[in-house]
């Protein structure tokens, strides 16, 4: 593994016990500039994820209780005149920090979800005609409980194609279950840790990155899985182009992370449910025959041909 990968990993670890998986898949996120969707049921630490990523690397983090009153302005900011001047002076919403977590964001309304979708993709924020670019280094880490549904609003696709990835992290075994509950006996463990990188670490992290070389032979492997979820009759809504895009990034931070400068077939298939199983939706028939959007990219895992 990658030094600064294992040193960021390690300290993760120190307040989310057993779940190294999630804890490898979100800094996977972190390291292309790529957005999280956690969904998994309360109390299992997902706050807790968030918070340690953010400590670890020393950026601003922003918690933002998401419920059906909270309004656009509070994510995004809003414009007041300057009593002197008149001039509009912009004040900042919660979304202006390096790490922005949107706790239970299926509970806000469509109109201020929607307010997340620019800062999403083009990093900035329009106001009144100006706009607002956001830190270079800057991440949205969003939660939803796929069990309590009432007083809920479904996630629009075009929201879901904008998290990088969407990880689960379950419940833990009963070893860890047992350290957390440890460590968790005179305080909360997140008070414990500091800072292992610097917000430049990361962001020259996220350049290597990009460096990291994919072959053509493997990017058409990565248009043909998305081809083949486009012409499935099991698969109503296919794998968008964006899909594609991410794919291929995380593949390549899969590849760093495991401290190699080139992606191998493996790398796709590791990042390939996170990264695009929210981004499909299944046929009646396939909801019959495959049961979850995992399953269906499992299923195109097993029926794209792997180039050699």
């Amino acid at each position: 593994m990658n030094e600064k990968i294992k040193l960021l990993t390690e300290n993760i670890e120190k307040v989310i016990a057993g779940k190294h998986t999630a804890v490898t898949q979100i800094i996977m996120a972190l390291i292309t500039g790529g957005h999280v969707l956690i969904e998994d049921v309360p109390g299992v630490g997902k706050t807790q994820l968030a918070a340690a990523l953010s400590k670890s690397v020393g950026g601003q983090f922003n918690r933002l209780q998401l419920t059906p009153d909270v309004m656009p302005s509070d994510i995004v900011g809003f414009s007041i005149p300057d009593k002197e001047t008149g001039a509009l002076l912009y004040k900042p919403g919660a979304a202006v920090c390096n790490f922005l977590l949107a706790d239970e964001i299926n509970r806000a309304s469509p109109k201020t979800q929607s307010a997340l979708l620019e800062v999403m993709e083009e990093h900035q924020i329009s106001i009144d005609g100006v706009t607002h670019p956001l830190p270079r280094l800057h991440m949205v880490i969003a939660t939803q409980n796929p069990v309590e549904t009432f007083g809920t609003y479904h996630l629009p696709e075009a929201q879901m194609d904008r998290f990088a990835v969407k990880l689960t992290l379950g419940y833990p075994d009963p070893s860890a279950e047992g350290e957390i509950l440890g460590r968790n006996e005179f305080s909360n463990p997140i008070y414990g840790i500091g800072a292992v990188l610097s917000i430049d670490d990361v962001l020259t992290i996220q350049e290597e990155v990009k460096k990291v070389r994919s072959t053509e032979l493997l990017n058409e492997y990565i248009i043909a899985l998305a081809g083949n979820s486009r012409n499935s009759d099991l698969i109503k809504l296919g794998i968008s182009p964006r899909g594609s895009i991410m794919l291929h990034r995380l593949s390549k931070a899969k590849a760093y992370i495991e401290g190699r400068d080139f992606v191998t077939p493996d790398d796709v298939k590791g990042a390939a449910v996170i990264t695009l199983s929210h981004r499909i939706t299944l046929s009646p028939k396939g909801k019959s025959v495959l049961g979850t959007t995992a399953n269906a990219v499992e299923k195109l895992l097993s029926e794209t041909v792997v180039p050699i």
